[in-house]
């Protein structure tokens, strides 16, 4: 049988809740260098996902700007250069007053743990993700990444 969700997965699952301010999540996921994080309401239930591309977006329709006018360090910084929380402090922010419930993505991708990788490749494909989320029993129990299944690729013969 080949590889499932359950050999990938990443089990250290950093959430953030729905009521954080948006600069306060951007500090959580550089902080963490993750590029995204299930989303919580008050009571722990699993309510969408939140992205630092969902932070760069709302806040070019914040400024009332297109993304190629003013050109973040999040899209410009490369792949040579990780962004850190210095380079964020110089961005303006324009969506301070919004929350993550304000920028997140509700619709949740979850599949079980033992889910074989080609369905999980299928599934983040045909939904243009980057991450989903593994269950067990309705529990998150692990995130696999775009990132996750390319380390696969490098790992083959």
């Amino acid at each position: 049988m080949g590889a499932t969700a359950q050999d990938v997965m990443n089990t250290d699952i950093e959430s953030v809740r729905d009521d954080m301010p948006v600069r306060d999540l951007a500090a959580f996921l550089i902080d963490r260098e993750i590029s995204g994080a299930p989303v919580l309401d008050a009571v722990g239930r699993l309510v969408g996902v939140v992205s630092l591309t969902d932070i760069v977006m709302s806040d070019a329709e914040a400024s009332g700007t297109e993304r190629e006018e003013s050109p973040s360090p999040f899209f410009t910084a490369g792949w040579e250069r990780k962004m850190n929380l210095a380079d964020f402090a110089e961005v303006p922010i324009h969506n301070e007053g919004l929350s993550v419930r304000d920028i997140m993505t509700p619709t949740v991708y979850t599949l079980p743990e033992d889910t074989p990788i080609h369905k999980i490749a299928r599934t983040m494909v045909t939904g243009r993700i980057h991450r989903l989320l593994i269950t067990h029993n309705e529990k998150v129990i692990g995130v696999v990444t775009s990132l996750d299944l390319l380390k696969l690729l490098c790992e083959s013969p």
